[in-house]
């Protein structure tokens, strides 16, 4: 290995105020990485570089044999990192950097791992990755798609195998025998979205030859930004068969078309809320044949009605989702991906399949659900790396005690990022846009352009072609093409639209991987990137400026603004800038760096905003977590039969007995384990749909007074505490009717049949909870109590009336089953 001097970059430590400065506010971040690098020298200085690749794998093999004699990590990490290193250059054509290796102590030890874009994060972790799975215990590597997890699996190989270490990859479609296989694996490659799911499906089996999981020991989450903080508040569902609800969602989306704005509902597209009018209350009852919509029986109705409207007018096609294959599939703002198996809550999702004309799918039961935050919390040691990370570093440590530590590039970026050009209005900006497209594509220069949606990356390729520059297209359309556009995203003379999907986990090689063209492309300024709007987060347009200047290359990056963008207008920009600075229309660009400023101060407001949102919805959560935990042990406990006879043989011995004589004690005792996993996973969906009852109007507390926080804990606290009991009560009721034929205990009489078919699928963020979820996070609350007093009364009534009605169902059921 060469010595660190020859391969160490010129990087200085942050002067003394800067980290003052981070001391006193608290902040966890380290730019000082001089402990890591003292540690990176003594492993240079280990010698394996002369060895025989027979040697190599020869102390490998050893390493592991002493991990699962019960050395310690810590003190094999300078043989094990070692020795990786050499490997790595040996098998995969790739020797980590200081700063790599630095990183990857950095990791081991449980930290946040920022590294620049093109820096090599998947090599990084191969090498904390291969020290903990040593022992046995496992270890899972959480990608931000199922390609990577594939790619880098297959990629790294060689180096674990060396080590005689097994690595599997887990993707969508795998059957429940691949996927046991890949988590018996030392180390498993999978997303959090599927790995998630598979926690959920292993906590509602009934045999314990199905669960899939092993204990959890080591998580590496890559791209953590995306993972642990946007898709943060979207939580993973297993679902399963329920009745239908009785609402013609065909009948209310056409209805809702013959409804006019303006005079029967008022709706906002950026605050994305809509209210019905008393003119539109009764335009609508008229339509639906006279009824008066006011009267509590109607209230499914209404809800549905109210629901209709947001579809039709707030939900774009083209932007919201895009309809493939007779389906509705939600497109990923972070990402511009589609978001596979994701649907919406509370009725959305068919009601925008009727309005697309689409069957409409039944929306199912939950049978369980987990934050993909608290799913990782799982895990009783935590590391992560991303190119993004210092603006969330708070988030970070609040949530997953997660300090970041910053490394610098290996190599300077050779990126140019320039200002923003700033037009007054859309039309302007296109028109500057497309010129500065075509004319520097008339250099040959390859340009990536990133765009915010869908219809606007088809909308900017359809004028540009007929300007006469041929540009591919990269969206959530051409999602099964993605690897081959990225290839060639770095020619000579590429154009590439896309949306977001070319702003993170893409390599564009410049010259496509040809020396020569690499050369030529260098010449002429790298490749050369261009937003068309700014996102609600720094970091996700800081993800594109990355797709340039990886690994020293040149390349350039700018993004093109008008006042009339949707992050300008959602968020009111335009009060920020000062009345002297407010330009009037104009086809030129602003030339003011107080505008500029002040746009990019919003960006920073708005993403406190949503950090303060994302802390209060954890808040709410958090409780409902600490329940999940509770019935998961106990299920775990009946699942791997580990339980006393309890409640069942106590309430009723003896009847207890008589089936023991009848059919034998190992019987009854697995009857038993049936009926009480049965009631957990029956009372628990029960649980959860009272819990989003609930949450729906628990911030109107604040109009009576109350902490909506305090009455949301105090109720689902009290619900929890009558489930519970009541599980044991219906487990006595039902053990009571159990009978034994010819020695066989019959559970089907009693309405425990085998598994029923369950799906997976994202219950995205309700599109229209913008303001509601404000209110959650805010305590001043005086200029919108007279609004809220009349545009919620109906989702207050809803909620309320549904509370009721679900009690009252549930009772009963339970005088229904007793009587049975």
């Amino acid at each position: 290995m060469a010595t660190p001097v020859e391969r160490r970059p010129a990087w200085s430590v942050p002067d003394s105020i800067w980290q003052t400065y981070l001391r006193w506010a608290g902040i966890p971040v380290e730019y000082d990485i001089r402990g890591y690098l003292r540690a990176v020298e003594a492993i240079d200085a280990i010698p394996v570089a002369g060895l025989p690749e027979a040697d190599l794998r020869s102390r490998a093999a050893a390493a592991r044999a002493r991990a699962q004699a019960g050395e310690s990590a810590d003190a094999l990490l300078p043989e094990v990192f070692a020795l990786v290193c050499e490997l790595s250059s040996r098998l995969v054509g790739m020797r980590p950097f200081d700063i790599q290796v630095a990183a990857g102590l950095a990791l081991h030890q449980g930290r946040l791992a920022q590294l620049a874009t093109g820096e090599g994060k998947t090599l990084v972790a191969v090498m904390p990755a291969t020290l903990n799975a040593l022992a046995g215990r496992g270890v899972h590597v959480f990608t931000a798609n199922d390609y990577l997890a594939r790619r880098d699996a297959e990629w790294m190989g060689p180096i674990y195998q060396a080590f005689g270490l097994d690595v599997r990859f887990i993707v969508q479609g795998m059957t429940h025998q691949e996927r046991r296989r890949a988590y018996a694996a030392h180390i498993t490659y999978v997303t959090a979205k599927e790995a998630g799911f598979d926690f959920l499906r292993d906590h509602t089996s009934d045999d314990p030859s199905r669960v899939v999981q092993r204990p959890y020991h080591y998580v590496i989450v890559d791209e953590a930004d995306f993972i642990l903080i946007d898709e943060a508040r979207v939580p993973l569902v297993i679902a399963g068969p329920a009745p239908p609800i009785e609402v013609d969602h065909p009948t209310l989306a056409a209805l809702v078309l013959r409804l006019r704005p303006g005079r029967d509902y008022d709706a906002d597209q950026y605050q994305r809320t809509i209210v019905l009018t008393e003119a539109g209350f009764e335009r609508a009852g008229e339509l639906l044949g006279g009824i008066d919509l006011h009267d509590p029986a109607r209230h499914l109705l209404l809800s549905a009605l109210h629901v209709a409207l947001h579809a039709q007018t707030l939900l774009q096609r083209d932007r919201d989702y895009i309809v493939r294959d007779g389906a509705v599939e939600l497109v990923d703002e972070f990402t511009g991906r589609v978001a596979d198996n994701r649907r919406w809550p509370h009725g959305i999702q068919p009601a925008v399949e009727a309005k697309e004309a689409l069957t409409v799918q039944p929306e199912g039961r939950i049978l369980g659900s987990i934050p993909i935050q608290h799913f990782v919390r799982l895990y009783p040691k935590i590391a992560a790396m991303t190119a993004t990370a210092v603006s969330a570093a708070q988030e970070f440590s609040t949530f997953f005690c997660l300090t970041t530590v910053v490394f610098p590039p290996n190599r300077a970026s050779g990126r140019v990022d320039e200002d923003d050009v700033v037009f007054t209005h859309r039309a302007a900006k296109t028109a500057a846009l497309v010129d500065e497209i075509a004319r520097v594509h008339a250099t040959g220069r390859p340009i990536l352009v990133g765009t915010s949606s869908v219809r606007e990356s088809e909308e900017l390729a359809g004028v540009l072609t007929r300007r006469g520059v041929p540009c591919r297209v990269l969206n959530a359309r051409q999602d099964a093409e993605e690897a081959r556009i990225v290839a060639q995203a770095g020619t000579l003379g590429a154009v590439t639209i896309s949306t977001n999907m070319a702003g993170r986990g893409t390599d564009i090689v410049l010259g496509g991987g040809d020396a020569t063209m690499h050369a030529e492309v260098l010449a002429l300024g790298g490749l050369y990137v261009v937003g068309t709007n700014r996102h609600e987060s720094q970091r996700v347009d800081d993800q594109l400026r990355g797709r340039a200047g990886r690994q020293g290359d040149a390349g350039t990056s700018r993004f093109f603004i008008s006042l009339e963008d949707d992050l300008i207008q959602r968020y009111g920009v335009m009060r920020l800038i000062p009345a002297s600075h407010r330009p009037t229309p104009r086809d030129a660009p602003i030339d003011d760096a107080i505008v500029r400023r002040e746009i990019a101060r919003a960006q920073r407001i708005i993403e406190g905003q949503n950090f303060d949102i994302r802390k209060t919805l954890w808040r709410y959560s958090d409780m409902v977590d600490q329940q999940r935990r509770r019935v998961y042990e106990r299920r775990q406990v009946y699942l791997r039969d580990e339980h006393d006879p309890g409640v069942c043989a106590e309430a009723a011995p003896e009847h207890y007995e008589a089936l023991v004589r009848s059919a034998g004690a190992d019987a009854v005792r697995r009857a038993e384990q049936r009926i009480m996993m049965h009631l957990l996973d029956r009372n628990w969906a029960e649980h959860l749909a009272l819990i989003e009852d609930i949450r729906e109007g628990i911030h109107l507390q604040r109009l009576g007074g109350k902490e909506p926080l305090t009455e949301f804990s105090r109720q689902i606290i009290e619900e929890f505490g009558e489930m519970m009991d009541r599980v044991d009560e219906e487990a006595v009721a039902l053990f009571e009717r159990l009978t034994s034929d010819g020695g066989t205990i019959d559970l089907a009489r009693v309405g425990i049949g085998g598994s029923s078919s369950t799906w997976t699928y994202l219950v995205n963020d309700n599109p229209f909870s913008t303001l509601g979820q404000s209110l959650l996070a805010s305590r001043t609350l005086t200029s919108v109590v007279g609004f809220l007093a009349i545009a919620y009364l109906p989702l207050t009534l809803a909620t309320t009336i549904g509370v009721f009605l679900r009690r009252r169902r549930k009772r009963q059921q339970d005088e229904e089953s007793a009587q049975g």
